[in-house]
């Protein structure tokens, strides 16, 4: 298939005025509770998730992956 690359970014809460608007008045309470239980302590945010985009476009040795980027939400257990 080279020389196409195929990467998938999942992103977890990320916190955008998209988000705010769907939360309304729960957005401050969803961003607290995200502060307190992710293990980065804060919540993530555009710039992360284009940093990542980012990082994948420029290194070519990058393909046929999932990169999740969810503030290390997947380690919590459920």
């Amino acid at each position: 298939m080279a020389p196409i690359r195929v990467n998938l970014i999942a992103a977890g809460f990320v916190d955008t005025p998209l988000s705010a608007s769907l939360l309304g008045d729960q957005l401050d309470a969803r961003r607290e509770e995200r502060r307190a239980t992710l293990p980065i302590h804060r919540v993530v945010e555009p710039a992360d998730v284009a940093a990542l985009a980012v990082h994948i476009m420029c290194n070519d040795a990058l393909t046929g992956a999932t990169y999740d980027i969810d503030g290390g939400q997947q380690l919590i257990a459920h």
